[in-house]
C-alpha cells in the first residue's frame, strides 16, 4: 500500500465483532496488525481492547485511517448498513482503501457493492469463510474469495493469517457463490448424520462406536468430525447458529432458480432448517438438526 513503510503491516479496520469477527480480529492482533475495531455490543468491544486492539466509537472513526477494513456481519443487509450511507464506510474510507467483506451474503450484493466502492476508488474483494468458531479461533478457516487477482495478491498475508484454505475463485461475487455451495453441501452432510444418529439409537446401537467407524470410512467428513459430540451430548451451544444457516439456505436457492441449476436435496434440507427454526430452535446450532428428526421420528425434544 503506497503510504505504508516497506516491512509495516497495514492499518486494519474490523466492523463486526460476533462468534467469527472477534477470534479473527484477535488472531491479526497476534500477527502484529493494528487493529482498530467496530461493533454494537460493548463488551465485545471490551474483548477488542483486551487482546490489544483498539476500540472506536463509530464506523467512520474506524474506517478513516484504514488501509484493509474488513466486515464479518450476519447478512446482506447488515454489509449494505455498514456500506453505505452517511456514517458508512463508502462515505468514510480513504480512496485506495482495499474493502474486505468476509460475511456471507447474496452474490449479487457483493458485485454491487464492488461497483458502488469503485466509484468512490476503493477496491472490494467477497471473502466468505467456512469453518465455523472453531476454525476461525484455530486460524484454520478455508477463505473463498471473488474479485481482481492484484487485490486478493494484497490481501493475500491477512487471509493466510484467518486461514488454511485460501482460493481466489473469480471476479466479483464468485466467492459468495462458492460459499453458498459449502452452505448446500454442509447442511445435507448434517442432516443425513442427523438421520443416521436417530436410525442407530433407535436400533439400540452403541452411538459413540457408530460414530467412529462411520468416520473412518466414506462417511466420514468435516462436518462428522467437527459435530460429532455435539450429536452424542446433544450439546446445541451455537458455533454456527440455525437463524443464519436458514438465511444462507435462501441465498443457494435463490441462486440456483437465477442461473437455472435444480438442487432437489437442497430445497428438502431448507425447509427442514426453516421447520427447525420455526420450532423455536433458530438460536441453536446448525446440528440442531437432529432435534428436528428426533420430532419427525417421534420423540419428545
Amino acid at each position: 500500500m503506497s503510504d505504508n513503510l516497506p516491512g509495516k503491516l497495514p492499518n486494519v479496520a474490523w466492523i463486526g465483532l460476533g462468534i467469527m469477527g472477534s477470534p479473527m480480529s484477535e488472531n491479526l492482533i497476534k500477527a502484529g496488525y493494528p487493529v482498530t475495531g467496530y461493533t454494537l455490543e460493548q463488551e465485545k468491544l471490551d474483548r477488542l481492547t483486551a487482546a490489544g486492539g483498539t476500540a472506536a466509537g463509530s464506523i467512520a472513526e474506524a474506517v478513516r485511517d484504514a488501509d484493509v477494513v474488513i466486515t464479518m456481519v450476519p447478512a446482506s443487509p447488515q454489509v449494505e448498513a455498514v456500506a453505505y450511507g452517511q456514517g458508512g464506510i463508502l462515505e468514510n474510507a480513504r480512496p485506495g482503501t482495499l474493502l474486505i467483506d468476509m460475511s456471507s451474503i447474496t452474490p449479487g450484493t457483493s458485485i454491487d457493492l464492488a461497483k458502488a466502492a469503485a466509484d468512490k476508488g476503493i477496491r472490494v474483494l467477497d471473502a466468505p469463510v467456512s469453518g465455523g468458531e472453531a476454525g476461525a479461533v484455530e486460524a484454520v478457516l478455508s477463505i473463498m474469495v471473488g474479485g481482481e487477482q492484484a487485490d486478493f495478491e494484497e490481501a493475500r498475508p491477512i487471509f493466510e493469517t484467518l486461514g488454511k484454505t485460501v482460493v481466489l475463485c473469480g471476479p466479483h461475487g464468485s466467492g459468495q457463490t462458492v460459499k453458498a455451495a459449502n452452505q448446500l453441501i454442509v447442511a445435507v452432510n448434517i442432516q443425513a448424520c442427523a438421520e443416521a444418529v436417530v436410525f442407530l439409537e433407535k436400533s439400540g446401537v452403541d452411538l459413540k462406536a457408530a460414530l467412529e467407524v462411520l468416520n473412518g470410512g466414506l462417511a466420514g467428513s468435516t462436518v462428522l468430525t467437527r459435530k460429532k459430540d455435539n450429536f452424542l451430548n446433544r450439546d446445541f451451544r451455537p458455533g454456527f447458529r440455525i437463524d443464519l444457516h436458514h438465511k444462507d439456505m435462501g441465498i443457494v436457492t435463490d441462486a440456483a432458480r437465477a442461473v437455472g441449476a435444480a438442487l432437489p436435496a437442497a430445497a428438502l434440507v431448507a425447509q427442514l432448517v426453516a421447520a427447525l427454526r420455526a420450532q423455536g430452535d433458530g438460536g441453536l446450532d446448525h446440528s440442531a438438526l437432529l432435534r428436528g428428526v428426533e420430532r419427525l421420528s417421534g420423540a419428545e425434544v
